[in-house]
């Protein structure tokens, strides 16, 4: 008896199977005939039969096989595994396919998750991480393979967004959207998105790129869209809502956005069904008292509503935030005093040293800290003077801790209190791109430059929040990050068994700590007893600038 692995190519796709077979001797000549088919046999079970076949005339022997047995390190095999595993948990793994790209764009989500870096450190991360065993790759890859899979990625990304969004929530729609929108700056001046703008990261002179988030109630992401790094907030909100009654076909839904997301011409475009929760800005607040529509003895900490023109509004002054504001302007005021300090100081040591070059940088810092409304400097006798307008800080201050929100729902569809958390349900979102743009994704700065790449770049860390989501809350009750945790089942790995003679190997996984045994029980994930050995070819072209010189 031996096995033999058929394949069999019709159109795209590929036939595998492995049968159990026997040679024969009929009238003369040699047949052979099917005992059984292996195909549902699993890759160690087959080895197995294998290494019986093999020992057939005398079995006695596999209980001496350990002297032929060769034992070497294998790779870490306890984070690739735990990751893979919440990948599948969460529909990653069936949305992306099965087919070499998919499993290639897996790699790219998990290699994320393990270790934020580039293609290349994804690359380098698979020749230490059982990546090809796990994910049962067939071929190795190298960066350059991951590079055009981040096109792959962005070709399809609506197709995988749209498969992730049905395995989640099936036939049941969500009622409520939550979108906001940030910036993540770029390396080079070549990026296809590339623009000055806004720049929420603090980076001067770095161009950037505007990343939309959109998330269901529970501030899951959904679906993320890469903007010019100079497109405006509310621009960006049309291709959501159409995304959403389009693609997700959703009929009646409220979306809420932070303050200058939902304008008026937002608001009016919005097809129906679709209602919308902001907040408003100052100025707006200010407009409105002046039309006297709101009042400012109505902004206290329990909520109050006003209606006007249709809208509902919804006030409060929130009194840790009026605090905090008031601290903030003092602490400004007490650095501006100290510099003007110091500025005096060098005039006094030196006479002809420019007063007016002196009182001009100290307007510019001024303005810098926002305090020239009620502060000013001035020359008086050839030093620098900061007086502070009390009538003007009153009149900046007088809004402090005060915010109004508005929506256009009935009070039968939500009422004051539910619309005033729904609103503040957008923290949720700040919670993701705080994840995605710091702790261990860190998508920013972006180093690829062309489009496809750089949506690939964006979606791939979207992904990867994902599970990173899912390992925070599992291990919430943990002393240690997510990182951590990470790093702890890392050192799980496999030992590589050999036999002597035989081309067949295989990883032994063997049993790990305590403390990696908890990491995985709070995940409900465990760890196989071996895996069989893909040996793919990991490669990369890069090389280290020592042996570039050396070449």
């Amino acid at each position: 008896m031996h096995i033999v692995e058929n394949k069999s190519k019709s159109g795209k796709k590929i036939y595998r199977s492995i049968l159990l077979r026997e040679s024969y001797r009929e009238e003369g000549k040699v047949r052979k005939r099917t005992i059984a088919n292996l195909s549902n046999c699993t890759r160690q079970e087959i080895e197995a039969i294998k290494l019986a076949l093999s020992h057939k005339e005398d079995l006695s022997a596999l209980g001496a096989l350990s002297e032929s047995v060769e034992l070497r390190e294998g790779m870490s095999v306890g984070a690739v595994w735990s990751v893979y595993q919440v990948a599948k948990e969460l529909g990653i793994e069936e949305a992306l396919g099965k087919d070499f790209e998919g499993k290639l764009a897996l790699w790219q989500v998990m290699a994320r998750v393990i270790d934020q870096g580039s293609r290349l450190s994804a690359v380098r991360l698979a020749q230490v991480h059982a990546a090809g065993d796990v994910l049962d790759m067939k071929r190795g890859f190298d960066e350059n393979n991951l590079y055009d899979n981040l096109s792959w990625l962005s070709e399809n990304q609506a197709k995988i967004e749209q498969k992730l969004f049905e395995l989640r929530r099936g036939d049941k729609k969500p009622k409520l959207f939550l979108y906001d929108v940030t910036s993540s700056y770029v390396e080079g001046g070549l990026n296809h998105f590339g623009e000055y703008g806004y720049n929420r990261d603090g980076k001067k002179g770095k161009k950037q790129i505007v990343i939309g988030m959109l998330c269901d109630e529970s501030g899951e992401p959904v679906s993320t869209d890469v903007f010019s790094g100079n497109t405006q907030d509310p621009k960006t909100f049309e291709s959501q809502v159409k995304k959403v009654a389009e693609r997700y076909g959703c009929k009646e839904v409220t979306f809420v956005g932070d303050r200058g997301m939902i304008r008026t011409m937002q608001i009016e475009r919005l097809p129906e069904g679709f209602h919308y929760i902001t907040a408003i800005t100052k100025p707006q607040i200010e407009t409105l008292i002046n039309k006297g529509i709101l009042q400012l003895e109505l902004f206290e900490e329990k909520l109050c509503e006003i209606k006007g023109e249709g809208i509902r509004y919804i006030l409060r002054r929130n009194p840790t935030r009026a605090e905090e504001m008031a601290k903030t302007r003092i602490s400004k005021l007490q650095s501006i005093e100290k510099y003007i300090e110091r500025k005096n100081g060098y005039l006094r040591e030196h006479p002809r040293a420019s007063v007016a070059k002196a009182l001009e940088a100290a307007k510019e810092r001024l303005k810098k800290l926002k305090l020239e409304t009620w502060t000013q400097i001035k020359d008086e006798a050839g030093m620098l003077k900061i007086e502070s307008d009390e009538e003007a800080l009153k009149e900046e201050s007088y809004l402090d801790g005060c915010y109004v929100i508005k929506t256009d729902l009935k009070e039968n569809e939500a009422d004051t209190y539910l619309v005033h958390d729904r609103y503040k349900d957008l923290t949720e979102v700040e919670k993701v791109f705080r994840g995605c743009k710091t702790v261990n994704l860190e998508v920013r700065p972006v180093y690829v430059r062309k489009e496809e790449s750089t949506r690939g770049h964006v979606f791939v860390v979207m992904l990867a929040y994902l599970i990173i989501r899912r390992l925070r809350d599992a291990w919430a009750g943990f002393d240690l990050t997510v990182e951590g945790g990470l790093d702890q089942l890392a050192t799980i790995c496999s030992m590589e068994v050999t036999i002597k003679g035989q081309n067949a190997r295989c990883l032994k996984i063997p049993r790990p700590r305590q403390q990696s045994r908890e990491l995985l029980e709070a995940l409900q994930i465990k760890l196989p007893e071996a895996l069989p050995s893909r040996n793919i070819r990991v490669v990369t072209r890069k090389k280290l600038p020592v042996r570039r010189k050396s070449q």
